[in-house]
This record gives structure tokens, C-alpha cells and sequence, in this order.
């Protein structure tokens, strides 16, 4: 019988920025897999040296399309955050990527990164590679719906936790970010390319600075893009998130129940219950039936 690894089927994990490609590479060592790791040269976080891995550039796709045939890769699952894009410079396309290269400049110069990321699912899926899942690999990680907790919004933070989807929505359509927060059922700041921590140390700053009332807690909504390929950049909180929360004053989190991610689900649990936070998954079409302002 032909071992699974053996047979062109090998977990490959491209591992950007962030704990998530850890998670995902510790779940996946745990279900026998044997994951070997893709760390971007100047975005993957921590220690590598226990797993199989390689550190390789963004736009390096002949190295890229040549570790898949030296590694047995059959599959690939995309995790953690990419701060940069690739310069033109560091473009090293294969024969077949050669051919897109005009396609691929013009994404990467002004492609939202919904556009980008589709792009990236193509050339590697043109490889005879088939792109997963994080969910598939640890469907522990997904947000469910309801508290993680003993706290839950008040009715308070309804119309905040309303206007901030409805922006997180427009957002996501305009291909730009995920996140938004509200404060008092007004939209305070919207996630950009610089990310949900820099949107809210943006917050805190607004709030010291006092343009944001100091006597309204406000939300942090995250949600799936609409038009998004749900294999890849899937929302994402961990503690950290949970703690520029509280820096910037705010009541808690929002994000989508069954398309989002929750890293160190038992620290949050345990910060939020300490400091009166609350973080829930959100069933949007259940809440926007049930919201009455």
C-alpha cells in the first residue's frame, strides 16, 4: 500500500506573520499529518527549527513550484497575516507564471488583498496542488456562535455592535478589510491595510486624545469579506487583539460564528471574564433578525 505522504499528498503550510501557522502545524502534526513549513522571508513569526521547513520569498514561484515536486506536496493550506507585497524584484516566476506575470504586477500594485490572494490560490492550484483550509486542518479554531465567556453584550452594545457590521460589511465589498468599530452606535474607525492592532491603537489614541467619548464602551466587529474565498484570510482574534480591546476602551468583540478564527481560546476566556470583556461569535442573519433599534 502507498503511504498517503508518499503519493503526492503531503501537507504544505505557507506561513505568514502571526501564532496561526503554529496552530495550524501543531493540529496538523497532531492528526498524523507530516506538515512541512513555507515560512515568508520577512513575515513568518517564531522558531521553525523543530518542523521541516524552508524560509522563501512571497514571489519566489519557481523555488515555490520546485519544493512541491522535491516535498511530495498535494496540498497547501495558507495561514498567518502578510504585511508586504512582493517587489517586481523579488518576482521569480516559473515558465507557466511567466505567461500571468502582467496579470500578477497589476494585482499585486493595486489588487485589494481578496484579489491578491485568489491570485496566489491560481498559480499554486496550476501546480496540480490543491489549496485547503485552515478549518479543514483545525476545525477547533472556528469561532461558534454565542459567548466565549460568562459575559454577553448588553443591549447597550447592540446598535454599536449593528452600525460596526454594517460598516465591516461595505468594507469587505470594497475589498479593503474586515473589522470596524463603533462607539455609542456610531462608526469610529474602519480596518485598513495596516491591520486590526494599528485600528486599534488608532482607537485608544482618538479616546485620549478626546475625540471618542470616554463615557461610551463601543465593539470591535470582524467579518468574512462577502465576495471572500473562505480557504484563505479568514477573520482572526487571539489575546492580543482581545487586549488592544481593552486599551482602547472597549466593551468587547464581535466576529462571525463558523468563518472566523479564535487562537488561545482558554487565555481569552480567562482575560475576558477577569476584566469584564466580552467576545462572541455573531450568527449575522439571526442577529439582524432579532435587532430592533
Amino acid at each position: 500500500m502507498i503511504h498517503r505522504q508518499d503519493a503526492r499528498n503531503r501537507l504544505a503550510i505557507i506561513a505568514g506573520g502571526g501564532q496561526l501557522p503554529h496552530h495550524v502545524a501543531a493540529a496538523a502534526a497532531l492528526a498524523g499529518e507530516k506538515p512541512f513549513v513555507i515560512a515568508l522571508e520577512n513575515e513568518a513569526d517564531g522558531d521553525w527549527s523543530a518542523v521541516d521547513h524552508v524560509r522563501l520569498g512571497a514571489g519566489n514561484f519557481a523555488k515555490l513550484r520546485a519544493l512541491f515536486k522535491e516535498k511530495s506536496i498535494g496540498r497547501v493550506v495558507m495561514s498567518g497575516s502578510v504585511s508586504k507585497r512582493p517587489d517586481i524584484s523579488d518576482l521569480r516566476p516559473t515558465w507557466r507564471t511567466f505567461a500571468k506575470l502582467p496579470s500578477i504586477l497589476k494585482k499585486i500594485a493595486s489588487g485589494g488583498d481578496n484579489s491578491v490572494l485568489t491570485m496566489v490560490i491560481d498559480l499554486i492550484e496550476a501546480e496540480n496542488v490543491r489549496v485547503v483550509a485552515v478549518q479543514d486542518i483545525v476545525p477547533g479554531l472556528i469561532a461558534r456562535s454565542g459567548p466565549i465567556g460568562q459575559i454577553s453584550p448588553t443591549k447597550q452594545d447592540l446598535p454599536s455592535i449593528e452600525a460596526a457590521m454594517q460598516a465591516a460589511i461595505m468594507l469587505g465589498k470594497l475589498d479593503i478589510g474586515q473589522g470596524a468599530v463603533a462607539v455609542g452606535g456610531r462608526v469610529v474607525a474602519l480596518e485598513g491595510p495596516e491591520g486590526t492592532d494599528a485600528m486599534l491603537n488608532r482607537v485608544r489614541e482618538l479616546r485620549q486624545a478626546g475625540r471618542i467619548s470616554a463615557s461610551q464602551k463601543g465593539v470591535l466587529v470582524k467579518l468574512c469579506k462577502p465576495q471572500q474565498d473562505l480557504r484563505v484570510d479568514l477573520p482572526s482574534i487571539g489575546l492580543s487583539t482581545l487586549k488592544n480591546v481593552k486599551a482602547a476602551g472597549l466593551a468587547g468583540i464581535a466576529l462571525e460564528a463558523g468563518r472566523s478564527i479564535v487562537m488561545e481560546e482558554q487565555a481569552i476566556r480567562q482575560f475576558a471574564d477577569d476584566e469584564g470583556l466580552f467576545v462572541t461569535g455573531l450568527d449575522l442573519d439571526a442577529f439582524l433578525t432579532g435587532y430592533a433599534p
